[in-house]
C-alpha cells in the first residue's frame, strides 16, 4: 500500500515538474500574440525620419538628426492610442499596446509632419497595401 502510494505521489510530481518547465518556456520562448507591418513614407522630404520596425517586430525604431517633437496615432476608430512628446533624436516605441488594425502614426519635427501606417495583426494575416 505505502509503495502505491508512492509511486502516485511521485507521478504526480513530475507532472507538476513537467508543467512548470512547460509553463517557463512559454513565458520565456513564447511568440506575440500579434504581427507588425509597416508602410513606410516614401516622399523625398520623410527621409529625415528613419522608421522602421526591430527585427522582432515589436518595437518601432525612430531616429532623426532633428529632435522628434511629437508622436501621436489614430486607428481605424478614429482615437488616439498614442499622444507624446519625447523631445529626442531616437525613440523606441513598443507596439503590444496598440490594437489590431490599422495605425496612421503621425511623427513632428521642426515644421514638418511624416505620417506612416503600421498595422497589428495576428500572426496568420497577411496585410497588402492598398
Amino acid at each position: 500500500m505505502n509503495l502505491k502510494y508512492s509511486n502516485t505521489l511521485r507521478t504526480a510530481f513530475c507532472g507538476f515538474l513537467c508543467f512548470g518547465f512547460f509553463m517557463l518556456e512559454q513565458s520565456v520562448f513564447g511568440q506575440t500574440s500579434y504581427t507588425a507591418k509597416i508602410v513606410k513614407n516614401t516622399n523625398i522630404s520623410a527621409r529625415t525620419l528613419v522608421h522602421e520596425l526591430n527585427t522582432t517586430k515589436d518595437t518601432l525604431l525612430l531616429a532623426s538628426n532633428s529632435q522628434i517633437n511629437h508622436i501621436y496615432s489614430i486607428n481605424e476608430d478614429f482615437k488616439r492610442e498614442i499622444d507624446m512628446h519625447p523631445f529626442k533624436k531616437q525613440y523606441k516605441l513598443p507596439l503590444a499596446n496598440f490594437t489590431k488594425g490599422k495605425h496612421v502614426l503621425v511623427v513632428s519635427q521642426d515644421a514638418k509632419k511624416i505620417i506612416f501606417v503600421v498595422y497589428i495583426t495576428d500572426p496568420e494575416t497577411t496585410v497588402e497595401r492598398t
